[in-house]
């Protein structure tokens, strides 16, 4: 092997090293890039007195990034009645003696940073005429909010969590 070939070789090993290296380089910027906006959605079941005289179920967006929503679903004492929106509720309503107020949330819906609001909330009167609607988001009503960030294609979960 003559020195022209060996510093050949050489240039063509250090090429391809660097472009490994970029290469590497570039897929780390784009991962840190996709977090840098990467919403995270939580649900809360709210106690009346925690922050103020409501009860109900808060929904949060405690990420960077904005939410978009692509999917929800209501689940109700075992069987799954639907996505959270108006006719949902509505079906839902039927059986409350109450009607708490409402937030739907359609596909294509974005959360915000730092975004804060209530699903479903119920102003509290005193504990014995609103424990029906304690125990209805706490053990009967499961809400789940698939959702992704800008970039699209994760698809995130968020689900209430029952006591």
């Amino acid at each position: 092997m003559n020195i022209e070939t060996g510093v050949g070789v050489c240039a063509t090993v250090i090429a391809l090293g660097s472009f490994w290296i970029s290469w590497g380089q570039a897929r780390a910027s784009r991962a840190h890039n996709r977090q840098s906006v990467r919403p995270l959605v939580l649900i809360r079941t709210v106690r009346a007195g925690y922050r103020d005289d409501v009860a109900g179920l808060e929904v949060i967006n405690a990420g960077i990034g904005p939410a978009v929503v692509t999917r929800t679903s209501v689940t109700l004492d075992g069987e799954v009645i639907g996505q959270w929106d108006l006719p949902t509720y509505h079906q839902m309503a039927q059986v409350l003696p109450l009607l708490p107020k409402v937030k739907t949330l359609v596909t294509g819906a974005a959360l915000i940073p730092g975004e804060r609001s209530y699903l479903l909330h119920l102003e509290e009167r005193n504990g014995q005429e609103s424990a029906w609607f304690w125990e209805l988001i706490s053990t009967r009503l499961l809400v789940e909010i698939r959702y992704e960030s800008l970039y699209g294609g994760e698809d995130f979960v968020a689900r209430s969590t029952l006591c």
